[in-house]
């Protein structure tokens, strides 16, 4: 008995000493294993900060290619991604609230959604615009000021999203609109501040819109999905955050970004411009360029909202609703994208060929589905509207910051700004309006016959201001040979020729080149009365021949040429080469030159 008891107890024992064992040893794998799903986790925690500090380098390598990390032009692009990447979080937080696009509302609704977006336009033009150029030597505050007021405007819209109080989140939200557009402003108007020597103004303004879309493209589905996930209140958080340190990062862009304010010019003696008047005679080519963006917007708020009711009337067959929109949202994105980069990589095109070029585009794409209307004629359409409404816009920036001076170049934009607003917003009226009663076919083929009128008006104008100037041109080179016969007889008499377009600093139709700077009094600046000239001895004797060749020659352009002292005989005759002729006696505001080139 006593020895089965041994038995027993020897069995029990060696029993747990095993299972005490085979405990260890899963322990001691457990913890292996935990060991190596750490280092798994560290690795994978190290791979993905390499690669995002990988992605840092090569997009910092990008933003500040060919110069533009030296100018400023490079932490301005990445600045404006940034922002762009704010917006887009809380464009995501705030979907399906108060700022949606209204899809399947009524039409009275749809009218009311469009007249709120001209709230912040509206605003914009004439308060923002003014301030912004009255305070040019604190641009990178101003700039710094609007994203810290987007930050404390989100932390607010944050603490009422929860309760749901629309009376906070409204006006908030329509004030960081007004924000967002006069960054926009400010940043449009300090690019030639920072604009490198080899980079022209329409690829630098591509480059700064690209990363945006970019950034913003990222952003919209991260904030979207962490929304989804946590709520819109934390992602309005977390775009506070991102706000505060873009406005610090705005306060330490270079110090050139800002310019001397208009008091200083007073007190150095220059004459403080009329901004009104300055702002109503902005020149042909401005003039020109803007008519043609308000044609194609139009025709995108127009494309927007009767394609929107055509799919919802059923008269656009071909997959449901639902992917139909889907369909048109992607190739409207697709084709803005596509503008942006094509216009990165326009180096040498005038932005005065592209801008006519783009509504010469919109109008053919438009004139495709009024004769065969299908699904896909319409996604391609929409496509192309995009596609020339970003390119357009991207060069009518470009010819408002060479053609227009610093003193109103930020009004200038706000009221390009507002313009454009409302005139898309009267292209979409028109498009729901139409909706009522035309089909797919009528409606675009109205659509296409004023974009073809529009395309055919400027162009007539263009070419009336181009005989107008070859007119002149002849004049004043008879009115030279004449002057040489006078100065031989001891009469003296000057002309006066300025190489462009219709608007100062263009050496010609279709150029973007610099021109030689104005004088104080306006006049385009040549040597001094009486004085040395470049080109050769004091003017009144007979050397004083039109630039680059004789008068009857005929084979160059004149830039300038020597003004007589004080002519006793025949009047002096001034001929600016591309002015309008109704605009003779106009000042138009003075070019800004490179000040990087």
């Amino acid at each position: 008995m006593g020895n089965g008891w041994n038995r027993a107890l020897r069995v029990v024992g060696e029993a747990s000493r095993r299972t005490g064992r085979a405990a260890a040893g899963a322990g001691r794998g457990t913890v292996r294993a935990g060991r190596g799903a750490g280092r798994a986790a560290a690795r994978a925690g190290r791979g993905t900060v390499g690669g995002v500090r990988r992605m840092g380098r090569a997009t910092r390598r990008l933003t500040h290619a060919q110069g533009a990390g030296r100018t400023g032009l490079g932490p301005l692009i990445e600045l404006t991604a940034g922002q762009s990447a704010g917006d887009a979080l809380v464009t995501a937080a705030l979907a399906g609230t108060l700022f949606k696009l209204p899809v399947n509302e009524a039409r009275g609704q749809v009218a009311l959604y469009l007249l709120i977006t001209m709230i912040p336009f509206v605003v914009v033009a004439p308060f923002v615009g003014p301030v912004l150029d009255r305070f040019r030597s604190g641009r990178r505050f101003v700039m710094a000021g609007t994203l810290f007021g987007r930050g404390l405007l989100c932390f607010a819209m944050a603490a009422a999203f929860v309760s749901g109080d629309p009376f906070t989140i409204f006006p908030a939200a329509l004030a960081v609109l007004v924000l967002s557009k006069a960054y926009s402003v400010s940043r449009a108007a300090i690019m030639p501040n920072v604009l490198p020597a080899d980079i022209p103004l329409v690829t630098a303004n591509a480059r700064v819109a690209l990363f945006a879309l970019v950034a913003a493209g990222v952003a919209v589905p991260v904030g979207a999905g962490v929304s989804a996930w946590v709520g819109g209140d934390w992602m309005l958080r977390g775009a506070t955050v991102v706000f505060l340190l873009q406005g610090v990062w705005a306060v330490r862009l270079p110090r050139h970004v800002d310019s001397p304010d208009l008091e200083e010019l007073r007190e150095e003696g220059e004459e403080r411009p009329h901004r009104w008047r300055t702002l109503l005679n902005v020149g042909p080519v401005v003039t020109e360029a803007m008519r043609a963006n308000m044609a194609i917007r139009a025709q995108s708020g127009f494309l927007l909202f009767y394609l929107l009711f055509l799919v919802q009337d059923g008269k656009l067959p071909g997959q449901a609703p639902a992917v139909t929109i889907g369909l048109l949202a992607v190739a409207a994105g697709a084709g803005g994208l596509a503008g942006t980069a094509v216009a990165s990589r326009m180096r040498r095109r005038s932005p005065q060929v592209i801008v006519l070029a783009t509504l010469a585009l919109a109008t053919v794409a438009t004139i495709v589905p009024a004769v065969v209307f299908t699904l896909w004629t319409a996604v391609a359409v929409a496509l192309v509207a995009a596609f020339a409404q970003g390119l357009g816009k991207l060069a009518l920036d470009a010819i408002v910051q060479r053609e227009i001076g610093e003193e109103v170049r930020s009004s200038t934009f706000g009221v390009v700004e507002a313009i454009l607003q409302i005139t898309w917003v009267a292209g979409g009226l028109f498009g729901l309006l139409l909706s009522l009663f035309a089909g797919g076919r009528t409606g675009l083929a109205v659509m296409a016959a004023l974009l073809g009128g529009s395309f055919g008006w400027l162009v007539a104008r263009r070419r009336g201001r181009t005989m107008a100037v070859e007119e002149r041109v002849q004049a004043a080179r008879s009115a030279s040979g004449t002057s040489g016969a006078s100065a031989a007889s001891g009469v003296p008499a000057a002309v006066t020729t300025v190489a462009g377009d219709g608007a100062p600093g263009s050496e010609g139709p279709g150029s973007e080149g610099p021109a030689a700077p104005p004088a104080p009094d306006g006049d385009p600046q040549g040597p001094p009365s009486g004085g040395p000239s470049p080109d050769g001895p004091a003017s009144g004797g007979p050397e004083d021949e039109p630039y680059g060749g004789s008068p009857a020659s005929g084979t160059r352009r004149l830039r300038w040429t020597r003004r007589a002292p004080k002519p006793t005989g025949p009047a002096t005759a001034i001929v600016r080469h591309g002015d309008h002729p109704a605009d003779k006696t106009e000042k138009h505001t003075k070019p800004l030159t490179n000040p990087h080139g």
